[in-house]
């Protein structure tokens, strides 16, 4: 009939109510994978002072800037886990993160950064394979050696980088490193996590292989032996523009 509307799903019923369906599972999905992960994540405090004293704390790696300065939240995490090694709480720091090329070095930063703060070289070990908390997860049990540890991070990642570490074999807890809010940046995270927490169900359930490796044991071993080599003259710094 002339001006009458169009309707999907009077025109294609049938692959309408496959895509409402489809929608709603996905949605579902999503939902129980957060579910699952927020009340499966150990346990984790805002206050050093609480935190018990273990051997490691793992650093996990997030965002360094173009002019090779740590994000505020990459900061934050070094920070109060500087405080954690000058407290006692902790005897050696692993920061592990993204160094997928010369020109972007995040467990570099991280490592230079907390020795300025007067933490001991010998105390802090680099993983530079840690790509996504998984792979930091399952390289610093694999590689590394640890079994108990106090996981720094802000405290929207703190469910799920708990979780990934139980499923990696570590018996961890948690301090997190929100000093102050995050505003936008913490909303936007936020809402990356949602997808993320999925995508962390699926990397325990097929046991996504992470980068193998020569073995670091962080008990025995001086974490300056696990420091890179200095990139080539010629390559711009850590977080440069060019990257």
């Amino acid at each position: 009939m002339r001006g009458a509307s169009f309707n999907p799903l009077r025109r294609w019923p049938r692959l309408s109510k496959l895509a409402i369906g489809g929608s709603v599972a996905i949605v579902l999905l999503v939902a129980l994978a957060n579910a699952y992960v927020l009340t499966a994540g150990g346990d984790s405090t805002s206050k050093v002072a609480d935190v018990p004293r273990t051997e490691v704390a793992i650093v996990p790696g997030a965002f360094v800037e173009p002019d090779g300065e740590m994000s505020a939240m990459l900061a934050a995490r070094v920070e109060q886990a500087s405080r954690l090694w000058q407290a006692g709480k902790v005897r050696k720091i692993l920061v592990s993160g993204d160094h997928g090329t010369w020109k972007y070095d995040e467990p570099d930063t991280m490592r230079k950064a907390l020795v300025r703060d007067g933490v001991a070289p010998r105390d802090v070990f680099e993983d530079h394979a840690g790509f996504d908390t998984w792979a930091t997860m399952v390289r610093a049990r694999s590689i590394f050696g640890v079994r108990k540890a106090v996981v720094v991070t802000q405290g929207f990642h703190m469910p799920r980088a708990l979780y990934l570490a139980d499923a990696a074999g570590i018996d961890a807890t948690g301090l997190t490193a929100d000093l102050r809010p995050w505003g936008f940046q913490g909303r936007k995270s936020a809402v990356r996590e949602v997808l993320s927490r999925v995508k962390a169900i699926a990397d325990v359930t097929f046991d996504t292989p992470a980068l193998a490796g020569p073995k670091i044991p962080i008990a025995t071993t001086d974490g300056r032996e696990s420091w890179g080599p200095e990139p080539p003259r010629n390559v711009p710094p850590a977080g440069s523009p060019d990257r």
